[in-house]
């Protein structure tokens, strides 16, 4: 028997929850339950706000936030005991979100949360007790400071073109973009192309914004594009190339993207550049802004992109490079331009893929209320020992900087669509950090200042090869006098580095631990829920665990407590002028010291030094377990006769009475700036296939997977995810251009029996030697087979007061998942059995009424029954109690309809539960 219970949403609010059409009742993927058992708790199915809808063999999964959540550029997905269920499709009203299930959710939805970069959306955050936070000392100024305007007027204008097609997206999409101008530069002049992140897409007035598109009638283009022209023109000013382009047509509709939009927003970057390439070479077909203008110098081009258009441009200089399938692809000509580096802004990172031979300064907001746990800095870690090395990937700490006043357009007070502060704030408890006010946080102008100044560092690092701005860049401790008041810090790999001790790459540790990045273990994790915060270093994947992200944990309780890390196989720092240690420890923390020494092949030891360590400002709700780049010296070593061409082990030794600390990597360092070489690597993509399961036989199937490039072997990881616990298993896989080195076969079994379609997800992550485009993919099993028709009998359908109705839901055949249907009670004839003819305790537990004032249940807001049908069986029972009075009374009647999907009401000529209660007196 499945009792009546309590769906915990208003019945206006309630949509898509029940059958197909009358009679069809809906697959649900829960566990089996024996016929007559409640298919969940009696306190309701699922948390508050959430509920399960759809119909016939696409069930889905529904929240409904309790505030409006903006459209930005962190992906909201939902997770059932720690581990991914998937990213679901936004609604309209800014508060639901709906994801289709599939066979692979069956083990139940157990822990339901919703998470959006980093931070959890289905409950209140708290600003915790933390004191206010100290602001750090300013650093000392570099020699040369980019963030000065140059010697050349700027000019600006736009273009508009034909909009574009592209793969995936039903709706054409627009070529839009402001260009800004050096007036007078001579020569061909290097190339900055600027790509906004994932924003609303129209407004209408001061307070509306959708994300439809095309824009509805009455509303228009929110003009993201423009939000970068204070950036655009002081790299005019300095005599660059400037355009920043429109992507709103990719945001109204990435939402069903499997990789978010990057391919999308990487063919559009592209065709704008092909564009700016026909332009260069036939000057005169050229828009106005752009034939004024000095010509562009396409093989020097630095890509800029924010949030979801920092991954859309790292594709876009992967795909310059190694060109993607054909299929997936929006660009199809010749690459006409050299991609020298890429600038990314707060960026999303879903594949965790970047391009190891592109140069990189990625930009991480301290205060970041959108991709709120950095995992940019994968655009840093990620790239170690994936490419030859040559190419910088720097990591720009921005403390006190949120994730939209990089951009204009999205800043309050700026901008001419509906703007806000992302760092949502409580007025009553003001984060220590982040909060207005606090002495840690930015102003708009002061960010948004930042922000130019080091766009400017990288392009004039990348396209005019000043090696003097890089100190502001490689951990070399350096600032920039124009982006002050802000405090900011920088780490990096690459360039110059060599001889790396790095915890992914085999090392052994004695007196601590290594530790892995993401993990569901606490024992195993490197920074374990009750960290108060997050680490950039640690943001979680697509998948619960995950194989070769390593760091080393120290936690110590004496001083002179030593860990040693041990190379597999010994390291040459050879040529280095200091060891670089990339370690962090806790928040707010002061005065953690360390001696660092190093060992070599021969046992030979040298003590470097002693370094002092304090922590970022942080909250509960920042980032900001992040890496501090350490310069020791190796004079110490090379006067002690260390073999530094053969360093076998590293210790840290505590000073500190008790402390922790994380150790990312450590490398042979030395100044300059290398010729950045790119190597052809083999290019790995996923694509997914649809396949119907068919009535009989066993069929086997496999993922579509391309490997293509010109260059050697190299190795992926791959990740299979088992559809039955939603757990994925990995192996590490060589693969070779044309080859067929990752092969994942599917065996679908098929049959007669209705039930709901599987998808057998696979992932790929880069590891040497090669890169990745499309990450995801797979095979989808549709279920080809008719959903069973519905019938409701009564069992008990007049009865009197004090005995139960009962009513049978009975299915014409057995399937092989739980088939629910929700019925919701409407007007019978009068007179009605009211809200004192049940029990009060039923009522408050199944609807959250009152049975004050006595009124007919019909008129009861959110009273709904809901019968589940366990896989094997047929049928299952829904029961409305009733209680015994001493009222004399005629026979009263009680009537609920079988809902509709798409409106949520009762459904004209469905199946109705009906029934009547008999004075007892």
């Amino acid at each position: 028997m499945v009792r009546a219970r309590h769906i915990g949403v208003a019945a206006a609010a309630l949509l898509a929850v029940a059958g197909a059409s009358p009679g069809v009742a809906t697959a649900q993927p829960q566990p089996g339950l024996a016929e007559g058992a409640s298919a969940v708790k009696d306190d309701g199915p699922l948390p508050p706000g959430w509920r399960l809808a759809g119909r016939s063999a696409a069930p889905q999964l529904v929240w409904r936030s309790d505030r409006p959540v903006p459209m930005g550029d962190a992906r909201v997905e939902f997770r059932s005991g720690g581990r991914l269920l998937g990213v679901p499709r936004p609604g309209t009203d800014g508060r639901t979100f709906r994801l289709p299930l599939d066979g692979r959710r069956s083990p139940g939805l157990n822990g339901l949360e919703v998470w959006s970069g980093g931070r959890r959306l289905d409950a209140r955050e708290s600003a915790g007790t933390a004191s206010a936070a100290r602001l750090l000392a300013p650093l000392p100024a570099n020699g040369v400071d980019p963030g000065k305007p140059g010697s050349y007027r700027t000019r600006s204008g736009e273009y508009t073109l034909k909009s574009v097609r592209l793969p995936g997206f039903s709706k054409p999409v627009e070529m839009r973009a402001v260009v800004v101008a050096p007036v007078g530069a001579p020569g061909k002049r290097p190339l900055a192309l600027f790509l906004h992140g994932r924003h609303s897409v129209c407004y209408k007035g001061r307070d509306d914004t959708t994300g439809d598109w095309p824009c509805p009638a009455g509303t228009k283009p929110v003009p993201s594009h423009r939000g970068y022209l204070r950036d655009q023109k002081l790299l005019a000013s300095q005599g660059y190339m400037t355009v920043s382009v429109a992507a709103n047509g990719v945001n109204g509709q990435d939402f069903a993207a499997e990789d978010g939009g990057a391919q999308a927003r990487s063919s559009l970057v592209r065709l704008h550049l092909a564009r700016w390439a026909d332009w260069t070479e036939h000057p005169s077909t050229a828009p106005a802004v752009v034939r004024e203008a000095p010509r562009a110098d396409l093989s020097r081009v630095l890509l800029v992109g924010h949030s979801r258009g920092g991954e859309g441009v790292n594709r876009a200089a992967l795909d310059s490079l190694t060109p993607p399938p054909a299929d997936q692809d929006g660009y199809h000509g010749p690459v006409r331009w050299k991609i020298r580096g890429t600038v990314l802004i707060g960026p999303t990172v879903f594949g965790q893929n970047p391009v190891p031979d592109v140069p990189s300064v990625t930009i991480l907001p301290g205060c970041d209320g959108d991709v709120s746990d950095l995992q940019g800095e994968m655009y840093v870690d990620g790239t170690r020992a994936v490419g030859n090395g040559t190419a910088l990937h720097s990591a720009v700490y921005v403390i006190g900087a949120n994730h939209n006043f990089f951009n204009s357009e999205w800043t309050p007070g700026q901008a001419a669509a509906p703007a806000e502060d992302d760092f949502s704030d409580d007025p009553g408890q003001r984060d220590p950090v982040c909060g207005k006010g606090a002495a840690t946080r930015l102003t708009a102008d002061q960010q948004h200042r930042a922000g130019s100044t080091y766009i400017a560092a990288a392009a004039r690092l990348f396209l005019a090869g000043d090696d003097r701005v890089r100190p502001l860049l490689d951990g070399s401790g350096k600032r920039a006098p124009s982006a002050d008041p802000a405090r900011v810090l920088s780490h990096a790999v690459g360039a110059r580095r060599s001889g790396g001790l790095l915890p992914d790459s085999g090392v052994s540790v004695t007196g601590g631990r290594l530790c892995d990045a993401v993990s569901p273990t606490a024992a195993k994790a490197c920074l374990n829920q009750g960290a108060r915060g997050q680490s950039p270093h640690f943001a979680q994947w697509a998948t619960d665990r995950e194989a070769g992200r390593h760091a080393v944990a120290l936690h110590w309780t004496r001083a002179g407590a030593p860990v040693r890390v041990s190379a597999a196989k010994p390291v040459s720092l050879s040529g280095a002028k200091a060891l670089a240690l990339r370690l962090f420890v806790p928040p707010n923390s002061r005065g953690t010291r360390l001696d660092v020494s190093l060992t070599d092949a021969a046992g030979r030891k040298a003590k470097l030094g002693r370094v002092q360590v304090d922590g970022l400002p942080g909250s509960e709700r920042t980032a900001s377990y992040w890496a501090r780049e350490i310069r020791m010296p190796l004079t110490a070593a090379t006067r002690a006769g260390l073999a530094l061409g053969s360093v076998k082990s590293m210790e840290l030794t505590s000073r500190s009475a008790s402390g922790r600390a994380w150790l990312m990597d450590a490398w042979g360092w030395r100044p300059g700036t290398p010729a950045v070489r790119t190597d052809a690597l083999p290019r790995v993509d996923v694509g997914r296939t649809t396949v119907d399961e068919g009535d009989t036989g066993v069929r086997t199937y496999r993922v579509p997977v391309q490997v293509t490039g010109t260059g050697g072997s190299g190795q992926v990881r791959v990740y299979v995810v088992d559809p039955a616990t939603g757990r994925a298993g990995d192996r590490l896989v060589t693969v070779r251009p044309g080859g067929q080195g990752v092969d994942v076969p599917v065996q679908v079994k098929g049959n007669t029996r209705y039930g709901t379609d599987v998808s057998y997800d696979v992932l790929v992550k880069a590891v040497r030697g090669a890169v990745v485009g499309s990450y995801r993919g797979g095979i989808t099993v549709h279920d080809d087979d008719p959903a069973p028709t519905m019938t409701v009998t009564p069992v008990a359908g007049k009865v009197s007061e004090g005995q139960p109705l009962k009513w049978r839901v009975s299915l014409s055949e057995a399937v092989d998942v739980d088939m629910s249907v929700f019925f919701g009670v409407v007007p019978a004839t009068a007179p009605e059995l009211s809200t004192k003819d049940v029990p009060a305790r039923w009522l408050r537990e199944t609807a959250g009424a009152s049975p004050d004032p006595a009124r007919p249940l019909s008129k009861v807001d959110g009273l709904y029954l809901w019968a589940d049908i366990a896989p094997g069986r047929t049928g299952a029972d829904i029961t409305v109690p009733t209680v015994k009075d001493r009222v004399r009374e005629p026979a009263e009647s009680v009537r609920f309809g079988q809902l509709d999907p798409e409106t949520g009401k009762p459904m004209p000529g469905g199946p109705e539960l009906s029934g009547s209660v008999l004075d007892a007196s």
